[in-house]
């Protein structure tokens, strides 16, 4: 066959080949079909809520990226377009960095302390004795108590004159410490009330997940021969790792927005020492009108807990035992 003979034929369909036609052409198939149905119907479902994420996240952060970018009047319109001009007077306001400061100091606080607390908390409420329903119910007793609530009753608490806790330390023979009026105690005293409040969840969260921990495997632990702190160390701990990342990142970004305890105990002070980040953007926003530079502010908190999360989950989700 010559050679332009046999290249015709294979361009050719052969007779009684059925011809196909190419895949471009092709419509979609049933399976396709049906997974664009399942997409949209997913979408009619999950609408209500992209809404009012979109009402009430989105589009205010983008307005807020918006704002910072201006020099406001002083009922918050758009005055004069400053572009990044915001964000480097935060970095040259000492207000700013020391705000900085006391949210970082008041993060190391409250999360490690929190954390630890529950985990012995919830190890206690673990153990299988006569009544522990009640002493666990004991426990979790602040998931139903409010912020304002809470930080009232510390304020009576650490009153110098009436105070309970000065109290007792007079009791056992310790001077009485200046909770909430002095510069060096006013950051770990609202830091306690945050512990509090966040401590009856912890535990919740940590109990239920020791109580789904196999019994096998402390059973055959106890074979082996491990004693009670190695079968907490070597099983109880590892399956509490993913728990813990979720404990963590949750408590960084509730101690982050922390409001409530800081508004009603100390009003930012004394001396600026419990002004965190989120109650500067307050102050600035509420009581100095300007609404810019708290946008700015807004923006640089909104980055540091975008930052710090996007961190635990590439580096320290790493060390996280998933069963």
């Amino acid at each position: 066959i010559p050679h332009r003979d046999r290249r015709n034929r294979m361009n050719s369909p052969s007779v009684g080949t059925p011809f196909v036609q190419p895949a471009r052409q092709r419509g979609l198939s049933g399976q396709q079909k049906r997974q664009v149905r399942t997409f949209f119907l997913a979408l009619g479902y999950l609408a209500p809520s992209l809404i009012i994420f979109l009402v009430f996240i989105f589009i205010p952060l983008v307005r807020t990226f918006w704002l910072s970018s201006y020099i406001t009047d002083p009922i918050g319109r758009p005055a004069m377009f400053v572009g990044l001009m915001q964000y480097k007077k935060l970095f040259a306001t000492p207000v700013f960095m020391n705000s900085l400061l006391r949210s970082l100091m008041f993060v190391l606080y409250t999360v490690p302390t929190t954390l630890l607390l529950a985990l012995v908390l919830a190890a206690l409420a673990n153990l299988r004795l006569r009544f522990i329903s009640i002493f666990r119910i004991i426990f979790s007793l602040s998931i139903a108590v409010s912020g304002a609530t809470a930080s009232l009753m510390f304020m009576y608490l650490y009153h110098p004159s009436i105070g309970s806790i000065n109290y007792l330390l007079e009791m056992i023979g310790i001077t009485p410490i200046p909770w909430l009026v002095s510069e060096s105690s006013a950051l770990p005293a609202v830091s306690m009330v945050s512990v509090w409040l966040q401590l009856g969840l912890n535990t919740v969260i940590l109990l239920a997940a020791m109580q789904s921990i196999p019994d096998e495997l402390y059973e055959s632990a106890m074979i082996d021969g491990a004693n009670g702190w190695s079968r907490f160390v070597h099983i109880t701990l590892p399956f509490l790792s993913s728990t813990f990342f979720f404990l963590l990142i949750v408590d960084m970004l509730a101690a982050f927005q922390t409001f409530t305890p800081i508004h009603i105990m100390t009003s930012g002070g004394p001396l600026d020492s419990t002004n965190l980040l989120v109650y500067s953007i307050y102050r600035e926003f509420y009581f100095n009108g300007q609404y810019g530079f708290a946008a700015a502010q807004s923006i640089m908190l909104f980055l540091i807990m975008l930052g710090l999360t996007i961190f635990q989950f590439t580096v320290v989700e790493r060390k996280v035992f998933y069963e």
